[in-house]
């Protein structure tokens, strides 16, 4: 089954139950989700609501590729991602992504690498509003993989994930979504 990826606006709220419906199979005895939301306070400071921008082409190609990365390293059903541009009030989800396996294991698995690459590797911008301010926020795990790219030891492979077999050799399941330039020694 394909994945779906739908990037909304215009203030409309992600219908969950239409991705978790999408990924729902006979086949299958798992579906995990990872729900992000906008909380009520950060650091002390209360929110009023987040604001995320994106130029949707290329957040689309982005997940489209980490889709890809995750039914090369697993074996799933469905995967389905929603993103919400614009304003989340507080309590609302800005990011949904249910997968559907026939187990817990790679559902758990693919589930936390979806988010973690989305946060990584997609160029999206947040502004935290707060009750007293508003400021663009740092998305640091995508600056930690871009400052990291070409570096020995960072961008790499989280090697938190199953070995996936590779023609005679076993690779960590990131092997290939980051490419980094290690000069020789």
């Amino acid at each position: 089954m394909c994945s779906i990826i739908e990037i909304l606006e215009d203030n409309i709220i992600i219908d969950t139950n239409k991705f978790i419906n999408y990924v729902q199979s006979p086949h299958c005895g798992a579906i995990e989700t990872f729900a992000g939301t906008t909380r009520v306070t950060f650091d002390g400071k209360d929110i009023l609501e987040l604001r995320y921008k994106a130029y949707v082409p290329m957040e689309m190609c982005c997940i489209e590729s980490i889709c890809s990365s995750a039914r090369s390293s697993w074996i799933l059903n469905a995967i389905a991602v929603a993103h919400q541009l614009g304003p989340v009030p507080v309590g609302e989800t800005s990011v949904f992504i249910p997968i559907s396996t026939s187990n817990r294991d790679d559902a758990f698995d693919a589930c936390q690498f979806m988010i973690d690459e989305v946060k990584a590797s997609v160029p999206i911008w947040k502004k935290e509003v707060y009750t007293d301010g508003e400021v663009w926020k740092e998305n640091s795990e995508f600056m930690e993989r871009r400052d990291g790219l070409g570096k020995p030891g960072l961008g790499q492979c989280c090697q938190k994930k199953v070995l996936v077999e590779e023609g005679p050799e076993k690779r960590g399941c990131c092997a290939g979504k980051v490419k980094v330039n290690v000069a020789d020694p």
